[in-house]
């Protein structure tokens, strides 16, 4: 199972000392919390992308290349790269040049994003949401998967004969996850493809949740990828931590009623039982995460949000040094010892290349199998 962080990005005021970083702070400050995932022994950094204040990551292949060139391991993903207003054509070429400078070690999760005036600012319908994300990411595969493409839709210009560059590496695109908050539709276009579902998980009730992550189960299954259990699923969480729980609620109260989205809402106790978010101890993380198991099945990906809501750098790197030393170490124990062995690990491009390879190996020593049939088997895994 992977465990990691993601970040939205947002610069925010610290609501106990008034300050507000710089937008340079604050990016400086997302990469030295990736190299911290990586040196704690986390396994993913994720980013956001957000085009206006108080968000800075407007271009997350130029951040996780910085990362990439400064890390050895790190598994590199976006916490939203917008299916919806990207090209296309854009997206395949950019995250293939990042999958070669980063030796693989690149997935993103595709998303419609949380800020509705971005779809008239790149010339978009946002009324056209999810149609724009059924066709955008029908024309992306294509482009990761076939040399030249031909290709006519209704929301680009078409395309005659063309070649994105570079290709992806090793002939293996990207893997990639479908993330929403609350549309089905998304469920159900990852559930199509045999691609990974990542529920964001720190809105909304385990109820809302457990239901999102239940259809794409059993939809991933009906379209013949393999049971329900089978599927590839990620969630996202949402903690602050401190040795003592009453610390940890003391210390976090200001930055929750504070915070962009939820500050001047609910009481930090009541979004803490109606949702996923989980401030005290270690050991509470703990056990609150183990639950998600409980509601979901077995899953592969498990991502925290850390560091919003204008928490300073320093307790950032705490919160990270308590979850390399104290939390994941036994997540991945307990978690293991409870995984079947049919339940597949998240892909990785090493797994996808080596699944991909011996699909070719297996149709090429069949005797009365063609060329024309280790192609397609290498096509059938790089779906």
């Amino acid at each position: 199972m992977q465990f990691g962080v993601f970040t939205v990005g947002d610069v925010t005021v610290d609501p106990t000392t008034g300050r507000e970083p710089s937008e340079h702070e604050r990016i400086k400050a997302m990469v030295t919390i990736a190299r911290k995932v990586e040196e704690v022994g986390l396994d993913v950094f994720a980013t956001g992308e957000h085009h206006n204040p108080p968000f800075v990551p407007s271009s997350p292949t130029t951040m996780l290349g910085w990362i990439a060139a400064r890390t050895e391991r790190l598994l590199l993903s976006t916490a939203t790269t917008l299916i919806t207003t990207n090209d296309p054509v854009k997206i395949a070429e950019d995250y293939a040049m990042l999958q070669h400078l980063a030796d693989g070690r690149v997935d993103l999760m595709l998303g419609r994003g949380n800020t509705g005036p971005v779809y008239p600012w790149f010339g978009k319908d946002i009324r056209a949401g999810i149609p724009l994300t059924i066709e955008n990411y029908d024309l992306l595969r294509r482009l990761w998967r076939e040399d030249v493409v031909d290709w006519s839709g209704k929301y680009r210009t078409p395309l005659q004969s063309f070649t994105s560059t570079p290709r992806p590496l090793d002939g293996v695109p990207p893997f990639v996850w479908h993330g929403s908050i609350r549309s089905p539709e998304i469920a159900e276009q990852a559930a199509y493809y045999g691609d990974g579902f990542f529920a964001n998980h720190i809105f909304w009730p385990k109820e809302h949740t457990q239901r999102m992550v239940g259809l794409y189960r059993e939809r991933f299954a009906h379209y013949g990828h393999g049971s329900p259990d089978q599927a590839i699923v990620g969630l996202g969480g949402q903690v602050f931590m401190r040795r003592n729980s009453q610390d940890a609620v003391r210390e976090f109260r200001p930055y929750f009623d504070n915070a962009p989205v939820y500050g001047h809402g609910p009481a930090l106790e009541d979004f803490m039982a109606q949702t996923p978010l989980t401030v005290g101890s270690p050991q509470q993380v703990i056990d609150r995460t183990l639950g998600f198991r409980d509601y979901v099945g077995d899953y592969q990906r498990q991502l925290f949000l850390i560091d919003h809501a204008g928490l300073p750098l320093k307790t950032v790197l705490e919160q990270l040094d308590l979850l390399g030393e104290e939390v994941v170490p036994v997540l991945r124990r307990e978690f293991a010892a409870l995984r079947p062995a049919h339940v597949p690990d998240a892909p990785t491009h090493t797994s996808l290349k080596a699944a991909r390879d011996a699909a070719v190996a297996e149709a090429a020593a069949d005797p009365a199998a063609g060329p024309a049939d280790a192609v397609g088997a290498a096509a059938e895994v790089g779906r």
